[in-house]
């Protein structure tokens, strides 16, 4: 699991777009917003991968970690 701090992401359009960039770059993995924290979660996957399809998407996300 990784978690990213995203601030830029504000709202539930933010999110949409988040969400929809994760799932195209990867498919099938489990992605969970928290829109209030700024905190998106994928569950396996390639993290590198996430991180530049949310930066592709407009977006500064930071690797909080991985569990």
């Amino acid at each position: 699991m990784t978690t990213f701090h995203v601030p830029d992401m504000t709202c539930g359009h933010c999110e949409k777009t988040v969400k929809q960039a994760l799932d195209r770059a990867l498919p099938g993995v489990p992605v969970a917003v928290d829109l209030a924290g700024h905190r998106v979660t994928i569950e396996g996957g390639d993290a590198g991968k996430a991180e530049a399809a949310i930066r592709d998407a407009g977006y500064s996300p930071e690797r909080l970690g991985l569990a």
